[in-house]
């Protein structure tokens, strides 16, 4: 009986991914807005009725579809710590997470992209999008404790609760406010020059986007203190 349900976990396991597989290749084809559980039953030759008892809905396939983005990149950057030191880390981070975006831009796009009209992430999301934060918050940790961070100027009083929410994702609680807001303003400078990037804003301005991208990392390296 054991070997059984086995066999029945192992066909389910196979047959989502062939349905998540199918369901990507829509997203490159035609968005994440325009995703569309029929057109995912017919490609894998399924019908529809039979699709809704491994995701009974749209927003269920779109979630899975987000958490394995989520997944692909955090195991992209967490396969990029070199090892030698904050900086070479920040280095090795921000190419890892350029790479795996470039390979796939419309994973990106459907978790770094415009919302999808009508949709809303469940909570369980959250775990898996924080998992991409952890090889930030391992240099952080390393140029802390090295004593390497540089004095940060204070923030904003009224960022002082989102510094304590950033915080505590990041596991670091000894970490200053000011040196918290910067490895933000530092991360999220990453994703800004990478969604012009891919969305296009770089045509007809930059040829030279290996080494434009270069500049970024080595600046917002700084911001953060880990360069």
């Amino acid at each position: 009986m054991n070997a059984s349900r086995t066999a029945r976990e192992r066909a389910r396991a196979e047959l989502v991914a062939e349905i998540t597989a199918a369901a990507r290749r829509q997203l490159a084809e035609t968005g994440a807005a325009a995703l569309s559980m029929r057109a995912v039953s017919r490609e894998i030759g399924m019908v529809s009725s039979a699709l809704h008892r491994y995701f009974p809905t749209r927003d269920d396939l779109l979630t899975a579809l987000i958490v394995q983005s989520y997944d692909g990149l955090a195991d992209a950057l967490a396969a990029a710590d070199p090892g030698t030191g904050p900086a070479e880390h920040w280095r090795g981070i921000a190419q890892a997470l350029r790479g795996w975006a470039l390979a796939h831009p419309h994973e990106y796009a459907l978790i770094y992209g415009s919302p999808v009209p009508g949709y809303r992430a469940p909570t369980g999301t959250v775990p898996v999008a924080a998992r991409v934060l952890e090889p930030l918050a391992r240099a952080l940790t390393a140029a802390h404790a090295a004593g390497t961070l540089p004095a940060a100027p204070d923030p904003d009083p009224a960022l002082a609760g989102d510094a304590v929410r950033i915080r505590a994702t990041l596991g670091l609680p000894d970490l200053p406010d000011g040196a918290v807001l910067a490895a933000l303003t530092a991360w999220t400078g990453l994703f800004g020059h990478l969604s012009f990037e891919l969305f296009g804003q770089f045509e007809n301005a930059v040829d030279a986007r290996d080494a434009l991208f270069a500049g970024t990392v080595e600046r917002l390296g700084q911001v953060a203190g880990l360069i």
